[in-house]
């Protein structure tokens, strides 16, 4: 990925290093936990407003949205007046038998089966299946930040890219009962390889590593394992047949939507974004446009205002 640059590789290792040797440690502590369903967590964080269920994407922690004191939109949700539930995936999320919409069905219904209407808002593959859900049960209104929708907006290249992992890493998964983050870690890389090595390139050329930074990665590089079922949907029929950009996921919710794009995004592409309701474009990336210094301009405050009606 350095093209044979040995400066360029020797920078990469030692940012990769810098990370490494950090002292830093998230230190927000956990919400509580209302409802539970299968090892999957729904965290309240408090206040007595209108309900707001945030479901997080089901391979990384839901951290990125609780990131740290003064940047964490579940938090700054709760001071506006709202009362932000976060699904927590824990270790349900890796159950053999489920796959992604098997959660949806099986783990978020039942466990949100006593709010009465909440506002859904879901990040990532998270706001994939926040659509299923609100198709499934009654929700007030529906906010979608850079979801993967139009799969086949990722364009041949990347699709493929994904089915040659897929090839590679099924049998491993297979074996071991899940698909782990070692081997989901290879699927972003084929999506964004310039930006994987090129985060830790400029690290290595700068000083030690920025707190916000360890942060980052830590939640990049956590999770339970994939259950191979939810694998196997995602590769073959999300990234493969496309379910949800031709109509085979969910039908398309009779409820205000909200759509966040990300204009740098390399995860999902503005190509692949959900092609109904409003959408915002945010001038920023996949990451940037939750916890970046203009996001609480450019993504919260709208978030809150459409949430508000």
């Amino acid at each position: 990925m350095t093209g044979g640059d040995r400066a360029r590789l020797a920078a990469v290792l030692a940012g990769v290093r810098r990370y490494q040797e950090s002292p830093y440690t998230r230190a927000l502590p956990e919400m509580p936990a209302v409802a539970e369903a299968g090892g999957v967590r729904l965290r309240d964080y408090g206040s007595e407003g209108p309900a707001v269920v945030v479901v997080p994407s089901l391979i990384n922690p839901p951290t990125v949205l609780d990131l740290a004191e003064g940047n964490s939109l579940l938090r700054w949700l709760a001071a506006q007046g709202f009362r932000p539930l976060l699904v927590d995936w824990g270790d349900g999320a890796a159950e053999r038998g489920l796959d992604i919409g098997g959660q949806v069905e099986g783990r978020l219904v039942p466990m949100l089966a006593g709010l009465e209407t909440p506002a859904v808002v879901g990040y990532c593959l998270g706001a994939t299946m926040a659509v299923k859900l609100a198709a499934l049960r009654p929700a007030a209104r529906l906010a979608l930040i850079a979801a993967p929708w139009r799969f086949s907006g990722y364009g041949a290249a990347a699709r493929d890219a994904i089915a040659g992992w897929w090839t590679a890493t099924r049998p491993s998964g297979e074996a071991l009962g899940g698909v782990p983050m070692d081997l989901l870690q290879p699927m972003f890389w084929r999506l964004d390889p310039k930006g994987t090595v090129g985060k830790f390139e400029a690290l290595g050329r700068s000083g030690a590593a920025d707190p916000g930074f360890v942060a980052l990665e830590d939640w990049a590089n956590d999770g339970p394992p994939l259950s191979v079922p939810a694998a196997r949907q995602l590769a073959e029929r999300f990234f493969a047949a496309d379910d949800p950009g031709e109509g085979r996921w969910a039908p398309l919710p009779a409820m205000p939507v909200l759509s966040f794009i990300a204009a740098r995004d390399r995860i999902v592409p503005a190509a692949a974004a959900p092609d109904f309701g409003t959408s915002i474009t945010v001038d920023a990336g996949h990451v940037g446009m939750i916890v970046g210094s203009r996001a609480r301009a450019a993504l919260w405050e709208p978030l809150a205002h459409f949430l508000r009606g």
